[in-house]
């Protein structure tokens, strides 16, 4: 298992205010985001699993239509296919891990 240091990773502005590093093993993708204040991510969906890890700030999660206050050590699991989008209430801190590997993120990495 390979060590990665994240600050050697080519970060990327993958939709206005979303900054991400990524990192992918065998069987998922690991998205570690810095997103600016008030940077919304438009409603969407995929079929891979998803797990939302707030680090620091706060963030609006929309899942289903309903809205969730994220603060730190607040985690959320979205089931693949189900549709979500998000507001960065504060500048943030988040870790996304998607099951299976995002293929559509490492043409981006």
């Amino acid at each position: 298992m390979p060590l990665i240091d994240l600050h050697e990773l080519e970060q990327i502005e993958l939709i206005h205010g979303y900054h991400v590093r990524f990192v992918h093993s065998d069987h998922m993708t690991i998205a570690n985001w810095q997103i600016e204040k008030d940077a919304a991510l438009p409603e969407h969906s995929h079929p891979h699993e998803q797990v939302v890890n707030l680090i620091r700030g706060e963030f609006e999660l929309t899942v289903d239509g309903t809205p969730y206050h994220l603060t730190p050590g607040k985690v959320f699991v979205i089931p693949g296919g189900v549709r979500h989008a998000g507001r960065a209430i504060t500048a943030c801190h988040l870790i996304d891990v998607f099951h299976p590997v995002r293929e559509d993120y490492r043409d981006k990495s």
